[in-house]
């Protein structure tokens, strides 16, 4: 197999040392392929993932379980389960925000880069091609992986572009290339599950120094991703993307963007219904009475992406609004809300009766056994893992777009706590806001992570995600990234903007209500452009305008709904004691972007909001479409 590698792929010196020394090498030739690899053999019905580490012996980082409908992947360590968010580490000299390799561990990463090398030489090896955002506009890169991790290769080749053994093209050149060491964890980094990105001059390389597949299968290729875009002028968004069919076969495209929580894969999911088919549309938090909504006829969804949505220049083409796709093959979907059987029929369909075995991960798996999706594997007793995954590969789901599309309308997700008068907070936001393209910048700038985040268990109030909230995942500077994000945002000025809350809408619980609500009304309207009178700015700047009335499907929602400081549990004061929150909040987070490398009309938005402008203001430095 090696002989494949050296005769197709351009490989720098080190990779090809590696290629020649390995023991043995594993080029996958087709999915089924990289099923049975999963399992170590096609005969094994169970299979552990284990090393020897020195000082440790034996260790067993994973089982995997072969099941009807796919592998089961389950980590011993509990903490391996889910995605440590201080895993990245930079080793290389170039411009960054993130911590460097050098400060944390006091010493170059050149000596463990070579001790990986040599680790890697001394193995059985797959070595799998792929391309990084897709095949259309992705990028060539390689995994390099002890054999014994074939579910790691399986689940990076169902979430990226993978390429089969006999398709290497002629002269396939890596730009990016992931190696996987995972007893390195153990004996270098206390047992965490580090990713060390090191960017040379003519490749990415990414060191994986544990199994999850999250921090580096997952969100290192969303990094490289950043990094390509960071260089030449583009982004890849942290966002999902919807093709919105109306009764009337109106369409509209929506992109919602957000921290982990704020509703992105909500987005693509269809209303959530009683069992007598009645929509809860709020419950009032202090009497706990309940509203319904009559909704008759909901519309058509056809998905287009659901976390990482590519805005490479070379899809524009001359579109005055925001043109995207996917740059996933598939889609690394948490399932923790689906606790019993019917929770989501249409997910659990997929996942039950799959066109092909899937990859689960954190799922109770018994060897010949029906996986289901509900059965999550115990952080404890009593206490499921929270992050229960499985990766659906695109071409699995129904109605699924595979084309570019054009963004009508990019909505932003924060997730909001319940608000009084007593209690005061940023729970202040109605149904939803349209908002100037300048406010529409600074929330992705500031990017709150919000309220109960399912993701994040270490922060109280509010916090920041990052510029885009997909900074985690970047590697460069986030003044880069702000920059980029202001150019978008000028470049597509036919697309339009709007603030969405999800959990609470004053007193109001909602869950994710709002977006759907708002998805509705919309889709919709279309390409109508709201009167005046329709709209009214909102009391708190920050939140762009309000609507007067909104009306779905015949029903005129409360006017508490949209402007929440009208409920009477609220009023005035506690809004005005909760926007000052939400402001405290922006002026502290955009500070960081005042930096000599910021666009000049980047400055003056931010200083407009530190200042408290006015919509006008707003509006005078980039014009809006209402």
């Amino acid at each position: 197999m090696g002989n494949i590698i050296l005769e197709r792929i351009i490989l720098p010196e080190e990779l090809k040392e590696i290629v020649e020394s390995g023991i043995s090498i594993t080029i996958p030739k087709d999915r089924d392929h990289l099923m049975a690899l999963a399992m170590g053999h096609e005969d094994n019905k169970l299979f552990e993932v284990a090393y020897d580490v020195p000082g440790n012996g034996k260790v067993v980082e994973a089982t995997v379980a072969k099941c009807k409908n796919g592998a089961v992947v389950n980590y011993m360590d509990q903490y391996m389960r889910r995605r440590d968010p201080d895993c990245m580490v930079v080793a290389d000299i170039g411009e960054t925000d993130k911590p460097r390799y050098m400060d944390l561990y006091g010493e170059e990463f050149a000596p463990l880069r070579s001790t990986t090398f040599d680790w890697l030489k001394q193995r059985d090896l797959i070595i799998m091609p792929f391309m990084a955002g897709g095949s259309e506009f992705g990028y060539p890169a390689l995994l390099v992986a002890p054999a014994n991790a074939g579910f790691f290769a399986a689940a990076l080749a169902d979430l990226q572009k993978f390429i089969p053994r006999d398709e290497i093209p002629q002269d396939f050149k890596p730009i990016a290339v992931i190696y996987l060491a995972p007893p390195y964890r153990h004996t270098h980094f206390d047992g965490k599950q580090i990713v060390v990105h090191n960017r040379l001059d003519d490749m990415y390389e990414l060191f994986s120094y544990n199994l999850y597949p999250g921090p580096s299968a997952k969100k290192g290729i969303y990094g490289v991703l950043l990094h390509i875009g960071e260089r030449e002028g583009w982004v890849t968004a942290h966002a999902s993307s919807v093709k919105v069919i109306t009764p009337y076969e109106n369409v509209i495209t929506i992109m919602h963007e957000g921290a982990s929580g704020s509703g992105k894969s909500e987005m693509l999911e269809q209303i959530h219904k009683e069992l007598d088919g009645r929509i809860i549309m709020a419950q009032n938090t202090l009497t706990k009475e309940k509203i319904y909504l009559d909704l008759k006829e909901t519309c058509e969804l056809q998905p287009v992406t659901d976390d990482m949505a590519l805005c490479h220049p070379s899809i524009q083409n001359g579109s005055k609004k925001l043109v995207v796709m996917d740059a996933e093959q598939g889609w690394f979907l948490r399932i923790n809300h689906i606790n019993k059987y019917g929770t989501d029929p249409h997910y659990e369909k997929l996942c039950i009766h799959p066109k092909e075995p899937l990859i689960f991960l954190n799922i109770q798996g018994t060897p010949d056994s029906t996986c289901l999706i509900w059965e999550h594997t115990m952080d404890e007793p009593g206490k499921p893992c929270s992050n229960p995954r499985v990766i659906m590969p695109r071409e699995f789901i129904p109605d699924i777009v595979n084309e570019p599309v054009e963004i009508d309308l990019r909505s932003f997700g924060v997730r909001t706590p319940p608000c009084t008068k007593q209690k005061p907070s940023y729970g202040i936001m109605g149904m939803f806001h349209i908002l100037p393209p300048s406010l529409a910048w600074l929330w992705r700038l500031v990017a709150p992570r919000g309220f109960d985040n399912p993701s994040i268990i270490d922060t109280e109030g509010m916090s920041s995600e990052g510029v885009g909230t997909y900074w985690p995942f970047a590697t460069g500077k986030m003044v880069d990234q702000a920059n980029l994000l202001l150019d978008q945002i000028i470049t597509a000025s036919g697309t339009r903007y709007v603030l969405i809350p999800n959990q609470h809408v004053g007193i109001y619980k909602v869950s994710f209500m709002p977006q759907w609500i708002s998805r509705e009304y919309l889709a919709r309207r279309g390409s109508a452009k709201f009167r005046p009178e329709q709209l009214v700015e909102s009391r708190c700047n920050l939140l762009g305008y309000s609507l007067e009335t909104l009306k779905v499907d015949g029903t005129f929602l409360a006017k508490g709904f949209l402007q929440p400081n009208l409920q009477p549990e609220i009023g005035n004061d506690g809004y005005d004691a909760g926007a000052k929150i939400l402001s405290d909040f922006f002026k502290k987070e955009l500070q960081k972007y005042l930096t000599p490398e910021l666009n000049p009309l980047g400055r003056q938005i931010i200083e407009c909001c530190l200042r408290d402008g006015t919509m006008e203001e707003y509006l005078e430095l980039i014009p809006m479409r209402m």
